[in-house]
């Protein structure tokens, strides 16, 4: 099992504790059909016991369907110790230091593009809608010490990892991320990525092999993102898997 780079073992059970603190605080939200817990987080849920050793973050991302903004809305009035931002409604942060910021982000699974987004205009729950969560298929709910935590499946999260434009330091971790996900995921999950791979555009598809191109040759980590140099072999074996299966196709 990969740990954090630098290795961080209280960092890391102090940051579990704040984030399932935090998903117990937005249950209601959780509990809302389609809602997902998306992002940096989705490593360290699916960890065994969520032991979250994989990526130190500062916020938990939450992926809303436009069709359950409302529910959504509702269930947010009933949140303590979480208030929206001034400046960004769809940020909320806590009030509580054992609790971390929560993003609301939109999914639209209609989307056809991946590199369309656009904004949902709402006085109260603004949602930024990506294109490439489109990709994200629900994965079940994760019982963890009480709570009922929806997840998206590996597979489709991984493709939308590398399919997102990724700039400086940012763009670096968001990369990582998906070697947190090459670490969690099983064979079956593996099967389903070539499965979906191929319902790509031969564009988007060239943009997943190039991303991962990109990865294999990362020489560092960035401070609490996994490591990706001992997840290398894993990495080329899997571009030269997807290369195999592209020449088929020509």
């Amino acid at each position: 099992m990969a740990a954090l780079r630098p290795d961080s073992y209280t960092e890391a059970v102090e940051f579990r504790t704040r984030l399932l603190s935090t998903l117990k605080a937005i249950q209601l939200v959780l509990d809302v059909p389609g809602v997902l817990v998306i992002g940096s987080e989705v490593p360290n849920l699916l960890q065994p016991e969520a032991a979250s050793t994989l990526v130190v973050s500062q916020d938990v991302d939450i992926g809303v369907p436009v069709a359950r903004l409302e529910d959504v809305k509702k269930a947010l009035r009933e949140v303590n110790h979480l208030a929206p931002s001034e400046e960004e409604p769809s940020v909320w942060l806590p009030s509580r230091p054992d609790l971390i910021e929560v993003n609301f982000v939109g999914m639209d699974p209609d989307g056809e593009d991946p590199a369309d987004a656009y904004v949902v205009e709402d006085a109260e729950l603004p949602l930024l809608v990506f294109g490439a969560l489109s990709l994200l298929r629900p994965g079940g709910r994760l019982g963890l010490e009480g709570l009922e935590v929806p997840v998206p499946r590996p597979a489709g999260l991984l493709l939308e990892k590398l399919l997102t434009e990724r700039v400086a330091v940012k763009g670096a971790r968001d990369l990582l991320v998906a070697v947190g996900l090459l670490i969690v995921m099983r064979e079956r999950d593996f099967e389903e990525l070539e499965e979906e791979y191929f319902d790509l555009t031969a564009e988007n598809r060239y943009c997943v092999r190039s991303n991962l191109t990109i990865l294999s040759l990362m020489p560092h980590g960035v401070e609490g993102m996994p490591d990706p140099e001992p997840q290398r072999a894993s990495i080329a074996a899997l571009l030269a898997k997807l290369e195999a299966l592209e020449a088929r196709t020509e």
